[in-house]
């Protein structure tokens, strides 16, 4: 599955980049003990190290709100989906548990302070491209919200948008039987490109350990120099 950035995210965030790994033969579970243990460990960690008025000093949320208004959009009406996701878990939410591969996704997301995606490749057509959003971009997201996209950054496919880091849909979810999966993670441009290649590798080896299966492609996607 190939992944591209329009030329017009890049003119105003010359130095994004994405990770995206491709898996097969995954096979889905309930999250086994040991990964639902260290979910706990980290997010009570979470709760002792930081407040919610003191996010913005995570480096991850500090920089993807900076990104978010160099893109024309106000990260406090639509936050990351990594700074939404913190932001529920310090304030006393559970974690809430989906399946094996989505839990590792979101573990990751809290983890790097990164708004991660993860997708059943089985219900996309096409290539995907990462671009702003039209007027007739829209969809009905996870949040059980149908949200609109214009200006906003996003994941499309021949069928139209289908993920940002904001919020992902309900189309494109990873539910049960679902064994070909592609995850994007979404960069600062503050990271560096060994930053961005060691979180690929050490997200890749996490969700495989878990759900095994195949990688078929880890890389980042990047401006062309």
């Amino acid at each position: 599955m190939k992944v591209t950035i329009s030329p017009d995210v890049f003119d105003k965030l010359p130095d994004f980049s994405l990770g995206v790994i491709h898996y097969s033969d995954i096979a889905l579970s309930e999250s086994p003990k040991m990964l639902r243990g260290r979910i706990n460990l980290f997010v009570e960690s979470l709760r002792i190290e930081h407040e919610p008025a003191k996010l913005t000093e995570i480096e991850g949320i500090r920089e993807w709100r900076a990104a978010f208004k160099r893109l024309g959009i106000d990260p406090s009406r639509y936050r990351p989906s990594s700074e939404a996701l913190l932001r529920r878990l310090i304030q006393g939410n559970p974690f809430h548990l989906v399946n094996s591969a989505v839990d590792v996704n979101n573990f990751l997301s809290i983890h790097y302070a990164l708004p991660y995606g993860i997708y059943d490749l089985s219900k996309l057509s096409g290539q995907v491209v990462c671009r702003l959003g039209t007027e007739t971009d829209a969809y009905e997201a996870l949040n059980g919200r149908e949200v609109q996209m214009k200006g906003k950054l996003l994941l499309a496919d021949e069928e139209g948008a289908f993920g940002s880091p904001i919020v992902d849909s309900v189309r494109t979810s990873v539910k049960d039987g679902a064994s070909q999966l592609l995850q994007v993670i979404f960069f600062h441009p503050m990271l560096s490109v060994k930053q961005q290649d060691e979180i690929i590798g050490s997200t890749a080896r996490m969700l495989t350990e878990i759900n095994g299966g195949e990688v078929v492609f880890a890389d980042a996607v990047r401006a062309i120099s």
